[in-house]
């Protein structure tokens, strides 16, 4: 029968016996240190605290460890002011609802990467010396339990489960949605079967394809998918659409680059009733053909549309889109990407010596770019439409400077989507902070900064928090948030 040995040390070790050779053994597992044997819990440095019985094995505990030596001065102001935001946009319920037997590590790794660009083990670190560890005292941020963590956020019932909850909360049910879809690479050289070799853009990674989808009117993120590296976008326009169909999103447009439309997706779209407008790939046989027939009407001075920083002319036409629908193809020139095009061209054309004809001919559709929709678009307000995927990009590079999607740093599926889950999760805490600070002239990134000075004294049953400076009030008033000058045991929300 199996039993637990505990040495002169305090630290234990399970025993069970078998047969070897005919002689009676005992296999050791090494438990860790004992923190209460009468309650089978323990400690270890690779699991933590847990909980343990020869009758039911490993389990979580939520067992509060003592620290060793008390923090007196806690960093206060970037944790609240994210728990306030999260509370009074009414995400701290949709969030901590995500797994509730471990909601205190959740929300604490949650604000570790919307405050910090450090990789996952020195969460704990963190967790530490900021006021995050009393909004979250249960919170255990240890590497190993982190790990864990990310597998559990990343099990695909999970993510189905937060997504059917998110949509419902950002999108009302009585309209029908416009969304922008993108993908972005993640480079990486884990060993599974996402990464692969892929050309995108003349750029050769070992990569996985991100996905992403934002409402159109809102710009928030809206959902997530991904990919192997070498499965094109082409191929996963429709499957998008279809997995947000099942999630009850009523799409009425979508807003895609060049990568995503085909023949057969186009007529899927068309025939569902979904809107689109779409940049066209410029080896398509539509493509040329539209380039070479209205490319000088294009180019006449009464097609010259305002769009900020560029100058452009364009001009409409109806085509037949496919071989079942027609549609609507905008002929674009950019003058400035036009002209820098045919100076670098005809340089290199003259020092190979091409004849005029030869030249004329490969400049003829420089600084040309088609888009396509299923609707007629006014003119004056197609670039502005389509240019509105501008916002998918800066979440990307919010996603990858600023809350550490890269590099990549997971073993297996589930906890790469429960990484791609957390970075989700702080797309949409960071975003609310930017939107509420849009008309100010702070930044996010300065505001995070700014409340890092606003420290804490942590006594027996007070917080006095230290008085805040003019730059601290101001932001404030932007957010709406009120800074109190101390927090009782039992009010930690502010109030």
């Amino acid at each position: 029968m199996s039993h637990i040995h505990v040495n002169t040390k305090g630290y234990a070790e399970v025993y069970t016996p078998r047969r070897l050779s005919g002689k009676k053994v005992n296999d050791p597992v090494y438990l860790g240190k004992v923190v209460n044997l009468e309650e089978g819990i323990f400690y270890s440095r690779q699991r933590g605290y847990f909980h343990y019985t020869i009758e039911g094995g490993f389990d979580d505990c939520d067992f509060e460890a003592p620290t060793d030596k008390e923090r007196l001065i806690l960093d206060f102001g970037p944790a609240f002011l994210l728990d306030q935001l999260l509370r009074r946009e009414g995400y701290d319920n949709l969030f901590s609802g995500i797994l509730k037997k471990k909601t205190d590590s959740l929300m604490a790794l949650l604000f570790y990467r919307v405050l910090e660009k450090g990789g996952y083990y020195l969460a704990e670190d963190w967790l530490a010396g900021s006021y995050a560890s009393i909004l979250f005292p249960k919170a255990q941020l240890q590497s190993q339990r982190v790990s864990e963590l990310l597998r559990e956020l990343g099990d695909e019932a999970v993510v189905r489960a937060f997504f059917m909850r998110y949509l419902k909360k950002v999108i009302p049910q009585d309209r029908k949605t416009g969304i922008l879809i993108d993908s972005t690479g993640l480079p990486n050289n884990i060993d599974f079967y996402l990464t692969a070799v892929n050309n995108h853009g003349g750029e050769i990674n070992n990569e996985t394809r991100l996905i992403l989808v934002v409402d159109k009117l809102t710009k928030k993120p809206l959902f997530f998918r991904y990919n192997a590296g070498n499965v094109p976008d082409v191929s996963t326009l429709l499957a998008t659409k279809d997995e947000l169909r099942i999630m009850n999103v009523d799409i009425g447009m979508i807003i895609m680059d060049a990568g995503y439309p085909s023949d057969k997706a186009l007529d899927e779209l068309i025939d569902d009733g979904v809107s689109f407008l779409s940049r066209l790939k410029p080896n398509r046989k539509l493509y040329k053909q539209l380039v070479i027939t209205y490319g000088k009407d294009a180019l006449d001075d009464s097609n010259i549309v305002k769009y900020p920083g560029r100058l452009v002319s364009i001009i409409c036409k109806k085509v037949r889109l496919t071989d079942k629908h027609d549609g609507f193809a905008y002929i674009a020139v950019d003058h400035d990407r036009r002209h820098l095009e045919w100076t670098k061209f005809t340089k290199d054309a003259l020092d190979d010596g091409l004849s005029i004809e030869e030249r004329k001919e490969k400049t003829a559709t420089q600084g040309f770019f088609v888009l396509v929709s299923s609707d007629a678009i006014d003119v004056q307000d197609v670039l502005q439409l389509y240019y509105t995927r501008q916002a998918i990009e800066q979440i990307f590079d919010v996603d990858k400077h600023d809350l550490n999607l890269l590099p990549l740093r997971v073993h297996n599926e589930e906890t790469f989507r429960g990484h791609l889950m957390l970075v989700f999760l702080a797309s949409i805490t960071h975003l609310l902070l930017a939107e509420k600070l849009q008309k100010s002239r702070y930044s996010a990134a300065q505001v995070t900064s700014i409340f890092r000075n606003l420290k804490c004294k942590v006594y027996e049953n007070t917080i006095l928090v230290k008085e805040p400076v003019k730059k601290m009030n101001d932001i404030s008033k932007i957010l709406c948030i009120s800074i109190p000058s101390r927090i009782v045991e039992g009010k930690k929300n502010g109030n």
